[in-house]
């Protein structure tokens, strides 16, 4: 194996194009991000994400640090529920401050704190609240801890901005 491919393995980068038609590929004039699901994979959009979105040729991205579940005071509820609403309205704020809208949004990588299959329910219901028929590419991380203690949910994302 090459070094190169043995780089891009170790990193997790790897792009797929077998299955995906022409009619997915980003059009350079176009600044909508697109979304792909192959029909050769797991269709992952009832669980609340895209398989892959392509950013448009010479679009500016934005990075969107992690969002946690802290209110405008700082507070956090010790709900996990509560936590991860409030998260994403953190995240909409955040895009309204950067002039974006949720379906500019390709990537989230969300990290939940002692994840187990009965937090899918809440995390599925408001990714799909927050970005419709435009979900994005997303990766969630299970960790012992976050930053601050009573955090039990964050949610950081790539913008395309237009």
């Amino acid at each position: 194996m090459s070094h190169t491919i043995k780089h891009l393995l170790i990193g997790g980068l790897i792009i797929m194009t077998t299955g995906v038609s022409t009619a997915t590929t980003a059009d350079a004039g176009d600044l909508k991000p697109t979304i792909v699901n192959p029909k050769n994979l797991y269709d992952p959009t009832p669980n609340g994400y895209s398989t892959a979105v392509i950013a448009p040729r010479g679009a500016r991205l934005a990075y969107i640090s992690g969002q946690g579940g802290q209110d405008s005071t700082g507070a956090l509820s010790p709900d996990f529920a509560v936590q991860v609403k409030q998260a994403y309205a953190n995240l909409r704020a955040a895009l309204d401050g950067l002039g974006a809208r949720p379906d500019q949004v390709v990537k989230l990588t969300v990290f939940v704190v002692d994840h187990d299959m009965s937090k899918l329910e809440v995390l599925t219901r408001n990714v799909k609240e927050t970005f419709g028929a435009a979900l994005p590419a997303q990766t969630l991380v299970p960790v012992p801890k976050l930053a601050i203690d009573p955090m039990l949910f964050e949610v950081e994302a790539v913008v395309v901005l237009e």
